[in-house]
């Protein structure tokens, strides 16, 4: 059944809002212990079927029911669940600022290391995490959640850039530090977003098959 266009668009607002919240948890701590409460925004995601882009890059369909190859259209659905994953993750970075906790000061010295850490690097080090995304989603789709629980802590203690968690990060950033380093950031977050779609496609490009 096709999905129309404003419910993906909401569908993705919630998921960023749920990765948000995800995150302020982890802000709390950065260490091991928020790495495993992060978790919380991806079983959430894959309990109410959200669209989050890392969740359904690597599940994306290229060919019609004619078998007839498509990229445009997919790749527009899939920047809009991103655009939303985006609005949402804004909406509580906006709240987090409220937040009488050190969040601001703890999302920039994580978006200080990816800016140290440089484009390509973290382009390719977000190869990473999207592999591990689809991988996880691929067994939750299934019942089967353990693998989500390793693999959500394991792409943040590897330092593997999640561009949805990242963009919750850098809209709790202030303002002043965005504004004077904003074409590094762009820049940055481009190359993560095709790092992460990569990965989430890297089963597939491999084994020349769905994940599942």
């Amino acid at each position: 059944m096709k999905i129309s266009k404003l419910v993906v668009f909401k569908s993705a607002v919630m998921a960023g809002i749920t990765i948000g919240i995800a995150g302020w948890g982890y802000l709390v701590t950065t260490n091991i212990i928020g790495a495993v409460l992060f978790a919380f925004g991806l079983l959430t995601v894959v309990s109410y079927k959200m669209k989050l882009y890392t969740g359904t890059a690597g599940f994306v369909e290229f060919r019609d029911d004619n078998n007839k190859l498509q990229i445009i259209k997919p790749l527009a659905e899939l920047l809009l669940v991103l655009v939303g994953n985006i609005i949402g993750c804004l909406l509580v970075g906006l709240l987090a600022r409220l937040s009488p906790l050190e969040l601001t000061q703890a999302a920039q010295n994580i978006l200080q290391g990816r800016l140290n850490v440089g484009p390509l690097s973290g382009g390719l080090l977000a190869i990473g995490c999207g592999f591990i995304m689809t991988t996880t989603v691929t067994f939750a789709r299934k019942g089967q959640y353990l693998p989500l629980l390793f693999g959500v802590p394991l792409f943040i203690v590897c330092g593997f850039p999640h561009c949805v968690a990242d963009a919750f990060y850098y809209l709790t950033v202030p303002f002043d530090f965005i504004s004077n380093n904003i074409g590094d950031v762009l820049l940055f977050y481009i190359s993560i977003v095709f790092g992460n779609f990569l990965g989430c496609n890297l089963y597939r490009i491999v084994m020349k098959s769905n994940p599942e």
